[in-house]
C-alpha cells in the first residue's frame, strides 16, 4: 500500500501564496514561513504509519514540487513519484484521481492536498481493515456541518448512500473529511467511475466518481474518526485554522 496526495489545485482564494504556490505547499507553520505545509504533514503522517512509497498529483505550480522532491523524500524517508495532472486547471479533482489510476493498483491511503489532519485519521482507516471492504472513507461524525462540507449519508448495513455538498446538514452522518483508504481490487472499478463522472463533466468532483460507484451497487465503507482537530483549508480563516491545529501535532 502506497500514500497519495492530490495537489494539484490552484486554490486561488489563498492568494498571494498560491501565485507561486500549489495549495499543498501554502505554509501551515505558526510562522508562516513555509518551515511546514500540508504535504510536509501528510508525509509525516504517512511514514510514521509505514507508507514509504508516496505518489503526489501534481499540476498548477508543479515546478515548485518539484523543486522541492529530494529534500521531501530525505526529511521524511519516502520515496516520492509525482504524476502530472495536466488538466489541473481546467478540470476538477475527478480527472485528477483519475490520473493516479496505475498507482491506485497498489492500493493506497489518498489524502486531499488541503487537508491538515492528525496521523490518528490514517491509523483509524488502517485499523478499519479486514472485514472485505475495498474502500473506506473517513468521516468525522462529531463535528457540526453547515452548507459547504462534502457531505455523506451512510447505513450501517450498506455503507455510504450519498455523498455530497448538496443536501441537507441534518440528514448526514457525518462529513467526509479528505482521507481514503483504497484497497488495490477497487482501483479498476473506481478508475471507470472516474472516467464517467469527468467525461459527463469536467468539474465534477472525485466524491461524485464515489457517488458513481455506490450507484452501481459498489460497497463504500466509512470509519469514523474520532473527536480530533483537523481542517480543509479553502481560505485565509481557513490557513489560520490550519496554522493552530498543525503546531498541536
Amino acid at each position: 500500500m502506497i500514500g497519495l496526495v492530490l495537489a494539484a489545485g490552484a486554490g486561488r482564494r489563498l492568494r498571494p501564496y498560491t501565485d507561486t504556490l500549489p495549495k499543498a505547499l501554502v505554509p501551515v507553520d505558526p510562522a508562516g514561513e513555509g518551515t511546514t505545509t500540508v504535504l510536509d504533514l501528510t508525509l509525516g503522517n504517512f511514514a510514521e504509519v509505514g507508507l514509504t512509497d508516496v505518489a503526489v498529483v501534481v499540476g498548477y505550480r508543479k515546478e515548485a514540487v518539484y523543486e522541492r522532491k529530494e529534500a521531501l523524500e530525505r526529511k521524511y524517508g519516502v520515496t516520492l513519484t509525482l504524476i502530472d495532472n495536466d488538466k489541473a486547471e481546467e478540470w476538477n479533482n475527478a480527472y485528477s484521481l483519475w490520473c493516479a489510476r496505475e498507482v491506485l493498483k497498489q492500493g493506497a491511503i489518498l489524502a486531499n492536498g488541503d487537508t491538515v489532519h492528525p496521523v490518528s485519521v490514517e491509523k483509524s482507516l488502517l485499523a478499519a481493515r479486514g472485514k472485505g471492504q475495498k474502500i473506506i472513507l473517513a468521516l468525522d461524525t462529531v463535528k457540526q456541518l453547515a452548507d459547504e462540507e462534502m457531505k455523506v449519508v451512510a447505513d450501517p448495513a450498506k455503507g455510504v448512500r450519498k455523498i455530497t455538498k448538496l443536501m441537507d446538514p441534518a440528514a448526514a452522518t457525518g462529513e467526509y473529511i479528505g482521507l481514503t483508504l483504497i484497497e488495490p481490487e477497487a482501483a479498476e472499478e473506481l478508475a471507470d467511475a472516474l472516467k464517467t463522472t469527468f467525461e459527463r463533466d469536467p468539474d465534477l468532483y472525485y466524491e461524485d466518481g464515489y457517488q458513481e460507484l455506490v450507484n452501481r451497487g459498489f460497497t463504500i465503507d466509512t470509519a469514523p474518526i474520532g473527536d480530533v482537530k483537523w481542517v480543509e483549508i479553502d481560505n485565509h480563516d481557513d490557513l489560520a485554522k490550519g496554522r493552530e491545529i498543525a503546531c498541536q501535532y
